[in-house]
């Protein structure tokens, strides 16, 4: 297999032209390919600047895991400090996390940020929502989204060999009337809703009960209720 490593977006575009497969940090991949038979040609953004951002309102999906910190909202860095084993975040990467896995463990966070997706096509870079990035899976480039007032994160413990533990993210977004957004991980199901919050934390509650949060089982939701109240409680005192 040649692992091809360009340096630029025109150079990454030739390499999706000519069919290479993309490759995040090969953490779930080589096994795969390991059972199923390597492909020709991969391609890794590992040396391509746009894929390497992190900072203000971005992150690229070359970036390690392990370097996540502070410069992003709370619940981004929280969700990628819960993935794996310290081993397991200096190799994987934001990419092979959203795009190439099926626990997907940083989507809520990019969910409840309302994150843009930048992807490209051999036919050159893009815009793309969440939705479209999962349902076609084109090569991400990097995440980008506004920043929130507040945001929150809740892994619950898991039990071993069990299914993929509960995941709650939380934001509330400034504007004429704040918007909180949440979004679950159950099981491998993924839910993400979003209602006004500048009526009492009831209301909030009431009126997120009546979206598909409300169908969820009542230990979830008991974990939603809190992290609701948490955020709510820490953007009043923003």
């Amino acid at each position: 297999m040649l692992l091809r490593l360009p340096t630029s977006l025109p150079e990454a575009q030739e390499c999706l032209t000519d069919g290479a497969t993309p490759v995040g940090g090969a953490t779930l991949v080589w096994a795969a390919w390991q059972r199923d038979g390597f492909p020709e040609q991969a391609v890794s953004l590992r040396e391509v600047p746009e894929a390497n951002v992190l900072g203000a309102g971005e992150l690229g999906a070359a970036v390690l895991l392990h370097r996540i910190d502070e410069r992003v909202p709370e619940v981004l860095h929280r969700a990628a400090a819960g993935i794996g084993t310290g081993a397991v975040r200096r190799t994987a990467t934001v990419g092979g996390n959203i795009v190439g896995s099926t626990l997907r463990c940083l989507l809520p966070a990019a969910l409840v940020l309302d994150a843009r997706a930048r992807v490209l096509a051999a036919e050159g870079p893009f815009e793309a929502d969440l939705a479209e990035l999962l349902a076609k899976k084109p090569l991400l480039l990097s995440l980008h989204w506004d920043d929130p007032l507040v945001s929150g994160y809740r892994k619950v413990a898991e039990a071993p060999g069990g299914p993929p533990p509960l995941v709650v993210a939380t934001a509330v977004h400034p504007g004429a009337r704040p918007v909180l957004r949440v979004a679950v991980r159950d099981g491998y199901d993924f839910l993400s809703e979003s209602v006004p919050c500048d009526t009492p934390a009831d209301t909030v509650l009431d009126a997120l009960g009546g979206t598909a949060m409300g169908s969820l089982p009542a230990e979830a939701r008991e974990v939603v209720r809190e992290q609701v109240l948490s955020a709510l409680e820490r953007a009043d005192h923003h």
